[in-house]
């Protein structure tokens, strides 16, 4: 795929609808051959829209309109560069809890979680947030979660977390302003309940800090496993990550993850890893597949704003 053909995908599968800013101004991007001359300058991993479209607004520029977009970031293309070369997409939605509840419900209590890719450890906290669920609700703390689930009924109650942990090669930290701002900057531009969402989770992280440590999926994952109380079912749990791994390393993960006792999570796009035949997603917008130990259960949009429920068995 080339980087104009990423640009307009992105446009049209994962902003149309969502953020027409984004979806405007990615289109304008994929038809623009100066960006895409800077852009084919980066690695590979660096071009990715949503990385940036969040260094550009982290570093003041404007996204609403692509000339302005195009003039700014042609004329700090050396500050956005360098940017874009240490920065990930660390994108840390605490809404995609709501696509992890279902399942963390169903599984052996109580529970040890551990965050792959836990960016400043928002998602390490299902049990502090509240969920709802069309008319179901559920927990009356923290920020509101909604998800319009289909296919299963909603989960009745939260999970008993007695041990939280995540690894990060980049972990952020909820306490320090500019890896917040750099957060905020992911957060697309019309998408104001969603950076209410991020302050309210940040406050509940404040309160009970998590411990993320920095290291490889492949190499520190052992390591910190072993640290969760045997008693506890231990999950291993993912979200939007393994699309920035090499081929070779998601490999060697997924070998490793499934060694280990307890239960792994996955919730990756469809063609980040081989879970076998998919039935069709609800609709052409891009969705997530969200499954248990290497089994898919469900479709799940990006920042769990929804989730179609389509296996058979339940875990």
């Amino acid at each position: 795929m080339t980087i104009a053909s990423t640009y307009a995908e992105f446009s049209a599968r994962e902003a149309k609808g969502i953020s027409p800013t984004y979806q405007r101004l990615a289109l304008a991007i994929s038809d623009d051959p100066q960006i895409m001359e800077l852009l084919a300058t980066v690695p590979p991993a660096k071009r990715q829209p949503n990385l940036l479209l969040g260094v550009v607004r982290l570093l003041g520029g404007p996204v609403e309109d692509p000339g302005a977009f195009h003039e700014f970031t042609v004329t700090n293309w050396p500050a956005i560069e360098a940017n874009l070369l240490t920065r990930t997409t660390q994108t840390n939605e605490a809404g995609r809890c709501a696509v992890l509840l279902p399942l963390l419900a169903r599984l052996p209590q109580p529970l040890a979680l551990l965050e792959v890719g836990a960016s400043a450890g928002l998602g390490l906290y299902p049990d502090r947030y509240t969920y709802q669920y069309g008319e179901h609700r559920l927990g009356d703390t923290g920020p509101v979660l909604t998800c319009d689930l289909t296919g299963i009924d909603p989960p009745t109650a939260k999970p008993e977390i007695v041990w939280r942990a995540g690894l990060d090669l980049n972990p952020l930290d909820i306490a320090d302003h500019a890896d917040v701002a750099w957060l905020e900057a992911l957060i697309w531009p019309e998408h104001h309940h969603r950076r209410d969402r991020l302050q309210k989770a940040a406050a509940v992280a404040a309160e009970d800090p998590p411990a993320i440590i920095q290291g490889d999926l492949v190499d520190d994952l052992l390591t910190l496993a072993r640290q969760a109380p045997p008693e506890a079912t231990l999950v291993v749990f993912h979200t939007s990550v393994l699309y920035q791994v090499p081929p070779a390393r998601r490999d060697a993960f997924t070998a490793l993850v499934r060694t280990l006792p307890g239960h792994w999570i996955s919730v990756e796009a469809p063609d980040v890893l081989d879970l076998g035949p998919l039935p069709d997603a609800p609709d052409a917008t891009l969705h997530n597949v969200v499954a248990l130990d290497g089994v898919p259960m469900a479709w799940a949009r990006g920042h769990g704003q929804a989730m179609t429920w389509f296996a058979t068995d339940n875990p």
